[in-house]
């Protein structure tokens, strides 16, 4: 069994896009620049928001925090999303999810102009993934890919289960899994809370990728010998050990499950910190003006 480590990768490629944005100024080409709007004071989000400024200035990247009370309305949020669309000197940004329950996600998704959508979040970007089109990836699927290709895990003609139908991770790495490309090229079967017979579907995969945000789900009997499992769940549980009163679970149960697999990402550590580097990746892409 190997363990996928997630940290490792992702601070190689943080220094990869370091030497790239100092090779970029060296040339007199401008600073890249990503904006971050955070709205309330949830708790994970604060953490994630806070992670990605600090992966901004390891990357040499200039960062912009705009913060709201919960209470800001829609129209607020627009029009700050229509005055980022038209900064010149803001490369991309994101709209930190979950918003509060009075805000349409989907119409700030929207809004924002998909050639600085680095989240992969706006329809325009997520209808070129699933045709193969130039475009910036979800963050999360374009780090699992990241980290197959980065531990040369061969998913040609794979047997790939996901587990979850979300728009932010299930169905675009669904989408990553069966392109003509590598990683890629696997046959993929999705999961969800209306499948039936999911422990026998689980039992056959090569790979499984698990997004479903239910901790421990994935338990030793649903797993080959030798399959690849990729653990995206990141669950808060309580746990009195710990100063803050909690850890993170992921949907595998990574003890009982480990032995069998041929690699295994871990939770904290693997699926994780990819994701805050594939926004770094996306927002260099941008100020490369790579996506049209």
């Amino acid at each position: 069994m190997e363990l996928i480590d997630g940290k490792y990768i992702a601070d190689t490629i943080k220094q990869e896009i370091a030497e790239t944005v100092k090779q970029m100024m060296a040339e007199g080409k401008k600073q890249p620049h990503l904006a971050a709007i955070l709205v309330g004071h949830d708790g994970g989000s604060e953490t994630y928001v806070a992670h990605k400024v600090k992966a901004c200035e390891q990357c040499g990247f200039k960062s912009t925090l705009i913060r709201y009370e919960a209470d800001v309305t829609e129209s607020e949020l627009i029009e700050t999303i229509e005055k980022l669309n038209s900064d010149t000197d803001i490369d991309g940004f994101i709209v930190q999810l979950p918003l509060p329950k009075h805000i349409s996600e989907q119409k700030i998704i929207e809004a924002i102009d998909y050639r600085k959508d680095v989240d992969g979040f706006h329809p325009i970007n997520v209808g070129r993934m699933s045709i193969g089109l130039p475009c910036y990836l979800s963050a999360t699927p374009a780090g699992i890919i990241e980290l197959l290709a980065r531990y040369n895990i061969n998913t040609k003609g794979a047997n790939c289960v996901v587990l979850g139908r979300s728009n932010i991770v299930g169905k675009p790495v669904a989408s990553l899994m069966m392109q003509k490309h590598n990683p890629g090229d696997a046959t993929v079967t999705v999961c969800h809370s209306a499948t039936k017979n999911i422990k026998e579907i689980c039992s056959q995969a090569d790979i499984i990728i698990a997004a479903l945000g239910s901790p421990g789900f994935v338990t030793e009997d649903m797993v080959k010998e030798g399959a690849v499992i990729i653990d995206v769940g990141t669950t808060r549980v309580p746990d009195a050990t710990r100063k803050s009163g909690f850890r993170l679970r992921g949907d595998v149960d990574f003890d009982n499950v480990a032995p069998k697999c041929s690699f295994i990402t871990p939770v904290p550590g693997g699926v994780g910190p990819m994701t805050i580097v594939s926004l770094m990746k996306n927002t260099l892409l941008a100020a490369q003006h790579a996506i049209y």
